[in-house]
């Protein structure tokens, strides 16, 4: 998605090798317009999979899910990383590994909004190891659901994430790749 390649070498931050910052569009202040070009493209990648549902994890992943469940009609659930009052009883649990938190959490989300059959979308921010969206794609086994695809904003390609899901027979799709952040500078895959 060359829009999204563009913003990222005009605002991203190379902190390092391995981690890119993009917090002034993506997952600290949000740019409407590009999430909505996002939600766009993500809706016309997987207008035809028979999506019910779209499942991202808490917080940076709900904008671009928001946006694409706009554009395909359908409803977004966001797996909560932590428990709250009002989210107890009656729930799937997963573990994720966040690489750059470099924390373990459990996340959740109630059985009551996914239920066998559902057709669901993983959509994330990021795609490093892949951990957050094997443990979205593992709270959507347990309710019995189909993971139809993954779909990813930025997708960080010399992290083994991408290759980890498509050997366990997922679709991934991602806006941008990510070839390297080394010295400083970001370069995309070219396909």
């Amino acid at each position: 998605m060359h829009a999204l390649e563009q913003k990222i070498l005009a605002e991203g931050i190379v902190l390092s090798d391995q981690v890119l910052k993009v917090d002034s569009f993506l997952n600290h202040q949000i740019d409407p317009a590009m999430m909505q070009l996002i939600g766009q493209e993500f809706a016309r990648l997987f207008k035809d999979a028979g999506i019910t549902k779209i499942i991202t994890i808490e917080a940076s992943g709900i904008a671009p899910a928001v946006m694409a469940g706009l554009e395909l009609g359908v409803p977004v659930i966001f797996a909560r990383k932590y428990q709250s009052l009002t989210l107890k009883d009656d729930l799937y649990r997963s573990k994720v590994f966040s690489f750059t938190k470099q924390i373990e959490s459990t996340i959740a989300i109630s059985k009551k909004h996914i239920t066998k059959g559902d057709k669901a979308l993983v959509i994330d921010d990021f795609l490093a190891n892949g951990q957050a969206a094997l443990g979205l794609a593992d709270l959507i086994h347990q309710a019995e659901a189909e993971v139809v695809g993954i779909g990813i904003v930025i997708e960080k390609s010399f992290q083994p994430g991408r290759q980890l899901l498509l050997d366990k027979g997922y679709r991934v799709e991602s806006l941008a790749r990510v070839e390297s952040l080394a010295n400083g500078t970001v370069t995309f895959v070219k396909d």
